[in-house]
């Protein structure tokens, strides 16, 4: 049976701007009839790759998303002595490896069209290649070249899954699952409105700003479900049962205390969880945001939203246990409580069954 790690956190932020939408303002979404702020997965996601935790807890073992290798393919062969057509020629030819290359007219003429999801491994495996072909003055063939693997050293490839459109062969299903994060309440969107002094205008010139300008904002408690399959993120490490103890690890803890980038220096909205419940079990995953499709609101307007989330989520998740049968065990931290360290709800998490 296929093991599933779930984890629902909740987290409070002031006023922020953690995710625009395409005109700068916070992203939003309907929900229970009512607009809540939002943050999107693929934010979430990039947050967490990039992350201290991500760097110290799996360095050596992380992939980049890049449509630009054959930049560094085309170094690589002029650092050997090649001269920059020849290096040009052979860095098309290995960046053709993963994905379409733009025009040979283009003004990046050695980028591919797509991003790409490149393990450490798969990189090097490609500027051997490259090398070899430049020296021994032979074409590289894609049927024989051998440099994408089945299975990942790369832990985030092996979480979040890739797509190449040229191999499909060498797709990788995505172990982990990350919902949108919303309120738990009621939010709009509110507006600062701002200017900028010149600081050496004269005091006899007018008294007016230099710059004038507005920045959307809003404010909660946000409810994020991920879901990781523990069989599936082993498969996609070739089996390599310590590497995903970390790579959960890793991101348990980057999900509990990283935030996106978005306007961080306007808003500094450094924020950790101040709630995490973590099920293992083979059930079928559920999310529990549907403890909030009622917002969250205080009888006499002055109540906290945090503590009205726990309960509402713990209700929530009661409920379901009722109904279908408590098939998932679980542990739970709250800062509020004092219930567990987030280290050992880790622990939990990557406990065998």
């Amino acid at each position: 049976m296929t093991t599933f790690i779930q984890a629902h956190f909740l987290t409070v932020y002031p006023p922020a701007n953690l995710n625009r939408d395409d005109v700068g303002r916070p992203k939003t979404a309907i929900f229970g009839a009512v607009p809540r702020l939002r943050v999107s997965s693929q934010s979430l996601k990039r947050a967490w790759r990039t992350s201290d935790v991500f760097k110290n807890k799996l360095e050596g073992r992380l992939g980049s998303r890049t449509m630009r290798f054959g930049e560094q393919i085309e170094a690589h062969l002029q650092s050997k002595g090649a001269s920059q057509e020849k290096a040009r020629e052979i860095a098309r030819a290995a960046a053709g490896l993963f994905g379409k290359v733009k025009p040979e007219n283009d003004k990046n003429p050695v980028y591919i069209e797509q991003l790409a999801f490149l393990s450490s491994e798969e990189k090097e495996l490609v500027l051997a290649l490259a090398e070899r072909a430049f020296l021994e003055q032979k074409p590289i063939d894609p049927k024989t070249a051998g440099v994408l693997r089945q299975t990942d050293s790369a832990v985030d490839i092996a979480m979040f899954g890739r797509m190449l459109a040229s191999s499909p062969d060498f797709n990788r299903e995505a172990a982990v699952q990350v919902a949108h994060a919303i309120t738990t309440h009621r939010v709009l969107v509110e507006d600062d409105y701002y200017t900028a002094v010149d600081d050496l205008k004269r005091p006899s010139e007018d008294a007016g700003a230099a710059f004038v300008g507005e920045a959307g904002f809003g404010a909660g408690v946000f409810y994020l479900y991920l879901c990781i399959d523990r069989d599936l993120l082993e498969r996609n490490l070739g089996g390599n049962q310590e590497l995903a103890n970390a790579g959960i690890a890793a991101l348990l803890e980057a999900a509990a205390t990283t935030a996106p980038k978005g306007k961080q220096a306007s808003f500094a909205s450094h924020a950790r969880a101040s709630y995490l419940m973590v099920e293992r079990g083979d059930s079928t995953p559920r999310t529990l945001a549907g403890a909030f499709l009622s917002p969250i609101k205080s009888k006499d307007g002055e109540g906290d939203y945090m503590a009205l989330s726990v309960v509402a989520l713990e209700k929530h998740r009661n409920s379901f246990a009722k109904a279908y049968g408590d098939l998932t065990k679980f542990a739970v931290m709250n800062i509020t409580t004092g219930e567990i360290a987030l280290a050992n709800a880790v622990a939990f998490a990557i406990a065998a069954t």
